[in-house]
């Protein structure tokens, strides 16, 4: 398996937990505020992560020759960095989700299929026409799928589009600490560190959580915490390392698809031929993204072959 395809996978692993984790995280919010519940899940998903960088950095599955490449400075400035964007991304995000309705919330969130890409294009990382078209073509899906209602914007909307921006600028940093030799592993321990610290002194500003509540939602924690915050991100990291940022938004924006998909097999709700054709859309983009970039690489092995045979 090439690295492009264990990046890939790791990413589509990725949006299938942030997917399913969406009911696990509504139904905390029955319970405790949204600082409280983030800061919670983030403490649990640094501390399941020590564990594992102590035996990736120390333990029999040391590897020696990647330990040699990797710069423990850009691995702490990109998780602080992370980390703190990620704090603002997510509080927004919870914050946003309680002023308007799911479905448009998880329309919003993936506005970053397009702004990624036209970031890329700012900082001279343009493409092709191709993956242009792939990416609306996933925004098209997603708005299938996620708007049921007339798209009046009210200012939970606008507050789902701000963190929107910030994932986009999340995806962005995480390329870059990634290209400077950083950690993936260290690097997301630390961005949940951060965000933890920072969310913490909100909760404790703007909320009044207790044990009692927080005990109440401990299995939604749980596996927002342990699945979607320390296996789910940190695979974003790992997973990023090996695929460009546009690709990687694309195929992440499968969250909202399997959000979908997991509430019509798991709680029984009802999905309209409309959301139907919605996630074929999606997952249409995401695999012709893929195709093309298979095609082109199976063109340069085959002119690599006439070139050996010709010599």
């Amino acid at each position: 398996m090439s690295k492009k395809t264990k990046g890939n996978l790791m990413l589509l692993i990725t949006a299938f937990i942030w997917g399913t984790a969406f009911v696990a995280q509504s139904e905390g919010m029955n319970y405790v505020g949204p600082f409280t519940y983030c800061a919670m899940r983030n403490i649990l998903g640094a501390l399941v992560l020590i564990p594992v960088i102590i035996l990736f950095r120390y333990g029999k599955f040391r590897d020696t020759s990647a330990a040699e490449q990797i710069s423990l400075k850009e691995t702490v400035k990109g998780g602080i960095i992370c980390g703190v964007i990620l704090c603002v991304a997510s509080s927004l995000q919870q914050i946003g989700i309680s002023m308007t309705t799911a479905g448009k919330a998880g329309f919003i969130s993936a506005i970053y299929i397009i702004a990624v890409p036209i970031v890329e294009f700012f900082i001279f990382r343009k493409k092709s026409v191709f993956v242009w078209i792939c990416a609306l073509i996933a925004f098209a899906g997603l708005y299938m799928l996620c708007v049921k209602e007339g798209f009046a914007v009210n200012q939970g909307d606008l507050i789902v589009l701000y963190s929107a921006f910030c994932f986009t600028a999340h995806i962005m940093v995480i390329d870059r600490f990634n290209s400077r030799g950083a950690d993936g592993i260290m690097m997301s321990c630390i961005q949940f560190f951060t965000a933890a610290i920072f969310m913490t002194a909100a909760m404790c500003i703007f909320e009044q959580p207790s044990v009692n509540d927080i005990f109440a939602a401990k299995y939604t924690i749980l596996y927002a915490g342990i699945m979607s915050s320390g296996v789910a991100f940190t695979m974003q990291i790992l997973g990023q390392r090996y695929t460009d940022p546009t690709s990687a938004s694309l195929i992440m924006s499968l969250e909202s698809v399997f959000a979908a998909l997991s509430g019509w097999l798991l709680l029984n709700e009802l999905m309209t031929p409309k959301e139907f054709a919605g996630c074929v859309l999606v997952f249409a983009a995401v695999i012709l993204a893929q195709l093309k970039d298979k095609i082109k690489r199976a063109k340069n092995n085959k002119g690599e072959t006439y070139e050996k045979t010709s010599e």
